[in-house]
């Protein structure tokens, strides 16, 4: 049976499903979108009567719809495009970073799991800096700035509990897809910029892996990925212990100790996933479901929702008073997140408090209408990456998953393990690195954040689940971008709640940004009119048009009869239903 689905599949690749008719504009209570926003009409969605998967790239797509159609369930399809994903999207893509996954069956309790990546045993509070106490490179590029990876032992635990196809069966996909190659597409022939091939030429893995004389592989061209074929035939093989013991591993440790990293046998050994309570958020009669500590991600979204719910309605969607509000509970959840939050097994967490309505009600009377906030600084309390990826399935029975995994940087560390044929990621950069210094990503975090031993990193991944006022699955979502991962779950949720938006205006609607420090107002390019900016200032925001969008939502919402399954114009993803 593997080898049909994976031939049938190979066979489908590059075909989209059709899509549904799109609506050109916004309604009319809509005007202030300015008159170039252009999301709208490039959204990718279709419509579906049983199942639904969406997710960056079209050929993992293909290859979850194919699991379902073959009678896998969510999870099983979760696993599939999991690993798909590694070797067609490589620039997030991975088994070698780690992420965090929110299930809800049909029938019974919502869980979580976070198989986020860890610090090595061997890491310090001040490994990234220098003499002076300024960070350096190294926790974002090279050996050193690796943790422990998680996505083998996340995928195949949620297998082993909840998956009803073997694991040879779900793999087999991307074996054959590393074996016999697949052609690049655009999205993924731009995502080799200079900067990156710079960064692969330091290291001998990457180079074999991505470079041919120096060069990137150019779109169309059929990319051939062995070493990672034969990684991922063990991993078929022996499960996680193909990935934490064995050939894999000896390669992982050779490859830490030919750059200086940290990872060694006993770390890989040592690693475990770990099951935990989802955040739970009411909202508007809505119930919300998404990830808690060390994922920073539904705390505060949990807490920027609860209090615009402190606003019995919200101001025409992007009029200046709803863009105002909006950055406003923006600012103080991120201002608690930074603070605050950390691995819950090392600190002691506030969050009964940070997702109380009445902490919220605290916080929304503290909010200005008129003017903008500061924020304050951090004094010497104190740093996600844009190439996250998300996906979004449910499967015929209504069972729902939700999935972020990252390497936190586009390619990650831009080490690939030689031999081995995967990246490696570069998470210990999501640590609080240096007092007071931001990381790539312009966080500035707490003590609760610092690098300790055996520790994760603190996360904005915000893998959601949505369910409606009568306990029926209503919307799976979530995104890649970093920080911006959370304010983009949250603007996709309220829009389609506070103003009635369907999926495809929900995801196409212009978003923006506030993460507390720096203290500005990001919206993507052509999001704001001009009126609106200048009206902002006046209250006293300062407002800044960022060069790229604030996150690529992948997401399923349910419509009379089935699902709509929607990819974010902003990402090159795809939907697939049946």
């Amino acid at each position: 049976m593997t080898k049909r689905i994976a031939t049938m599949l190979l066979a489908a690749l590059g075909c989209a499903p059709a899509g549904q008719p799109r609506p050109a504009h916004f309604p009319p209570s809509y005007a202030n979108v300015p008159s170039n926003w252009t999301m709208l009409d490039r959204t990718k969605s279709t419509i579906s009567s049983q199942a639904m998967v969406v997710t960056e790239h079209p050929i993992a797509s293909q290859v979850g719809a194919r699991i379902l159609r073959a009678g896998g369930n969510a999870v099983d399809a979760a696993v599939a495009v999991g690993f798909a994903l590694a070797v067609v999207h490589p620039t997030a893509g991975n088994i070698g970073g780690g992420g965090f996954m929110v299930y809800r069956p049909n029938a019974g309790e919502v869980v979580t799991l976070d198989f986020r990546e860890k610090a090595p045993a061997a890491a310090t509070a001040d490994m990234f800096q220098n003499s002076t106490g300024q960070l350096t490179e190294t926790s974002v590029i090279g050996h050193l700035a690796s943790g422990v990876p998680g996505s083998v032992a996340g995928l195949t635990a949620a297998h082993e509990r909840y998956g009803s196809m073997a694991l040879s069966a779900l793999i087999e996909p991307a074996i054959q897809l590393a074996e016999e190659g697949f052609a690049l597409d655009a999205s993924r022939a731009r995502a080799f910029t200079d900067t990156k091939v710079e960064r692969f030429m330091r290291f001998e893995g990457s180079r074999a892996k991505f470079l041919t004389d120096g060069s990137p592989p150019a779109e169309g061209t059929l990319f051939v990925q062995p070493d990672l074929a034969r990684t991922l035939g063990l991993i078929a093989d022996s499960g996680a212990a193909g990935f934490y013991r064995g050939p894999v591993a000896d390669l992982i440790v050779a490859e830490m100790e030919s750059g200086g990293g940290l990872i060694t046998h006993q770390d890989l050994l040592d690693y475990q996933v770990a099951w935990r309570d989802p955040v739970e958020v009411s909202y508007r009669n809505h119930t919300i479901y998404s990830m808690p500590p060390s994922s920073s991600g539904g705390v505060t979204m949990g807490e920027t929702l609860n209090i615009l719910e402190g606003f019995d309605s919200l101001p025409f969607f992007a009029s200046t008073p709803q863009i105002h509000l909006t950055a406003e509970a923006m600012r103080r959840s991120f201002i608690d997140r930074n603070n605050n939050l950390g691995d819950p097994d090392f600190v002691d967490l506030p969050l009964d408090r940070l997702l109380s309505k009445d902490y919220a009600a605290g916080l929304n009377r503290t909010i200005n209408r008129n003017a903008a906030s500061v924020t304050p600084e951090f004094g010497t309390q104190l740093r996600e990456g844009d190439n996250t990826t998300h996906f979004s399935i449910v499967d015929a029975d209504g069972n729902a998953v939700s999935v972020t995994t990252t390497l936190n940087s586009s390619y990650g560390s831009s080490v690939v393990v030689s031999g081995a044929g995967f990246l490696l990621n570069n998470e210990m950069d999501d640590f609080t690195g240096a007092p007071g210094q931001p990381n790539q990503f312009g966080l500035i975090q707490g003590e609760a954040n610092a690098i300790r031993p055996g520790k994760r990193m603190l996360s904005a991944m915000t893998p959601t689940i949505v369910v409606d006022q009568d306990g029926e699955l209503f919307m799976i979502l979530g995104a890649p971008g970093g920080p911006r991962i959370i304010t983009a779950v949250t603007q996709v949720i309220s829009n389609a709640i506070d103003f009635e938006m369907s999926l495809v205006e929900a995801v196409g609607a212009p978003r923006i940004h506030h993460q507390a420090l720096p203290d500005q107002i990001f919206y993507e390019p052509d999001a704001l009119n001009a009126k609106t900016i200048r009206q902002l200032e006046r209250m006293g925001h300062t407002v800044v048009e960022r060069d790229g969008y604030i996150g690529i939502i992948s997401a399923i919402m349910a419509v009379e009869n089935g699902w709509v399954g929607v990819a974010d114009p902003r990402g090159g993803g795809t939907p697939v239903g049946y």
